[in-house]
């Protein structure tokens, strides 16, 4: 198992600290560089700036995303680090050299079940760190550094003033659920903010149906609810131009499990219109997930299809 060890901004950690939410946002200020250095599930830690030089808390690594300040605080509000939009873009524009337009994108690693150590269970710096690093680094529990760093994250966990929220179980530690890798997408307990910014990176950032791009009218949506059993998983999660969102909750639409648009004769029964929405009825999703474990699961299009849909 890989372990990512980031250098963390401490107002983020004094605000979530305070928060114990069941995901976070960890942003760079600039998406260019990206992030590939973890399997889903993995652990990523923070490591506190100068001048602490110590392993203050973690989660575990979901996915990395590009996105708008806007959709990053729509997704994750204070989850983000901060108390409001504001405070989130002047801390981006304090470590961007370059003039920040009004929205601009960050690089957005999304981490489940965080988890954070007051002062007294900090963690010392692995005995390699380097001062010169400014991102982060990479080690293995394969190796005696790696895996006496993760023994000693393990620890601090099972100590009652470590601060955590909603934690279903730590990789690797007595649980039946996979350490880490793709399934971890799908039976992870994966937050809403996690949900909605995984689904449209998924999507392209483009309505499945229509293909529509323009991101302020793009939704998230569960096929089968998260409040009726529907897991928090992108297999069960279509990006939607919100007209359509809203048609498809209220069972005037569907996605049948051969991936095609299903209208509802109710639209025009019962509105006499629906024109711009029958054209779509019977075709093929536009858009779908390159990696096939992400694509919509049979068994949640099977579930819209019977129970919420009204033909």
């Amino acid at each position: 198992m890989k372990l990512f060890v980031g250098l963390t901004d401490h107002d983020w950690y004094r605000h979530l600290r305070k928060l114990a939410p069941d995901e976070v946002n960890f942003w760079f200020p600039s998406p260019r560089i990206g992030f590939g250095a973890l399997e889903p599930g993995e652990p990523f830690l923070f490591k506190a700036k100068a001048p602490h030089h110590a392993i203050i808390g973690g989660g575990f690594f979901v996915r990395y995303v590009r996105v708008s300040v806007s959709l990053a605080w729509q997704a994750f509000g204070e989850r983000n680090g901060a108390s409001d939009a504001i405070t989130l873009l002047e801390r981006i524009r304090r470590y961007r050299s370059q003039e920040v337009s009004p929205d601009p994108e960050i690089g957005c690693v999304l981490l489940n079940e965080p988890f954070f150590f007051p002062e007294e269970l900090w963690i010392p710096a692995p005995a390699d760190w380097s001062r010169e690093i400014v991102r982060g680094k990479t080690y293995s529990t394969e190796e005696a550094i790696g895996a006496d760093l993760w023994n000693e994250v393990v620890a601090r966990l099972a100590d009652p003033r470590a601060i955590t929220g909603p934690m279903a179980s730590v990789p690797g530690q007595g649980t039946t659920a996979p350490a880490y890798g793709a399934e971890y997408l799908t039976r992870g307990r994966l937050g809403q903010g996690t949900f909605r910014l995984a689904v449209l990176d998924a999507y392209q950032t483009r309505c499945a149906v229509t293909g529509e791009r323009v991101r302020p009218v793009l939704e998230a949506a569960h096929i089968r609810p998260f409040a009726k059993q529907g897991p928090n998983a992108v297999s069960n999660g279509l990006a939607l131009r919100a007209d359509i969102h809203r048609l498809f909750d209220l069972g005037y639409v569907t996605v049948d499990p051969q991936l095609r648009f299903r209208v509802s004769q109710r639209l025009r029964t019962e509105f006499n219109n629906g024109v711009d929405y029958y054209r779509f009825d019977g075709k093929g999703l536009r858009v779908l997930p390159d990696r096939l474990h992400e694509r919509p699961a049979r068994e949640y299009l099977e579930w819209h299809s019977d129970v919420v849909f009204r033909p």
